[in-house]
């Protein structure tokens, strides 16, 4: 089901909504950039997990009216508008990528709703105190994130040009991508029905404009509007140990100073993988039992537990 539904200052948010519509209902967060047409488990799936499965477009992609100069924590004010308008009271919450900042700030700042908090491949605060925030990114995010602090006008330019060409090629940003993914990557993105989502995915997120993905960008380089060690409701953080989009070391600074967070290394695994361990993450959100053995994962090492 597609809807609308307006936030306090009357901006459009574009939702989806899927799967059992009386199950327990999940936000799910999309990456950057990305849209509410972003992977995710199949209806059927869902709606035998018992998953009710919440997906917008965040402001200024897709069907979404632009927020400019939003801030990651901007994003507690339109979850909840779109809680409200689906009479949904409590819920958990999960972000991939670009969207693990913002799971991380309705955990922070909605704590009073949000039952669980999951975070896949996300990116640490750009002031992150003893991370080398570049340590093993690929070439075109450290040149798009060093950008948004030292020329944010050419970064603007340079994601309308990108974006103009995707709208034209769908294919294209993958292509673009195909030149830095890791070994485990190319196996996730080989799939020819997840190249498929993927282009879908990235046509929509692009569909008007690039101001989606360029607002995400100065977001994430920008002071995020919450402190991550405030948080108190239960977190689990996923990453898989060779991605070179979010590296790793950004999740482990995040589980070394949210309380009691619960941390899974993923060897042998990295960006893209994240979609395959999503049904696993939302049986956590609804249940907090982690179905995943430790002998697939690395899951020991900086793991905590509640």
């Amino acid at each position: 089901m597609r809807g609308g539904v307006r936030a306090p200052d009357g901006r459009l948010l574009t939702v989806e909504t899927s799967g059992n519509p009386r199950g327990k209902p999940v936000f799910l967060l999309h990456g950057t950039p990305g849209s509410r047409l972003g992977p995710s488990p199949r209806g059927v799936m869902l709606y035998h997990q018992g998953v009710r499965l919440i997906s917008y477009d965040r402001p200024g992609y897709g069907g979404s009216d632009r927020l400019p100069d939003r801030s990651v924590a901007d994003v507690a004010q339109d979850v909840t508008a779109i809680a409200d308008a689906l009479g949904v009271e409590r819920f958990g919450v999960v972000g991939r990528s670009g969207g693990g900042p913002h799971a991380l700030a309705c955990a922070a700042l909605l704590a009073e709703r949000v039952t669980r908090a999951a975070v896949l491949v996300s990116l640490a605060p750009r002031s992150a105190d003893g991370l080398d925030w570049f340590a093993g990114m690929a070439a075109s995010n450290i040149a798009e994130y060093t950008a948004a602090t030292t020329g944010p006008e050419k970064l603007a330019a340079s994601l309308e040009s990108r974006s103009a060409k995707i709208r034209d090629d769908p294919m294209r940003l993958l292509a673009e991508l195909r030149r830095e993914l890791t070994g485990p990557d190319r196996v996730v993105v080989s799939d020819a029905g997840m190249r498929s989502l993927l282009a879908r995915n990235f046509q929509e997120a692009i569909r008007t404009s690039s101001d989606g993905w360029y607002d995400d960008v100065l977001a994430f380089s920008s002071p995020w509007g919450f402190d991550p060690a405030d948080i108190q409701v239960p977190v689990m953080i996923w990453h898989g140990t060779e991605d070179v989009f979010s590296p790793v070391g950004h999740s482990r600074w995040l589980a070394d100073r949210i309380p009691g967070a619960i941390a899974v290394w993923q060897l042998q695994a990295a960006h893209f993988t994240a979609f395959r361990v999503l049904p696993d993450i939302l049986t956590w959100l609804l249940t907090g039992w982690w179905a995943r053995s430790t002998e697939d994962h690395a899951a020991a090492e900086g793991s905590r537990s509640r």
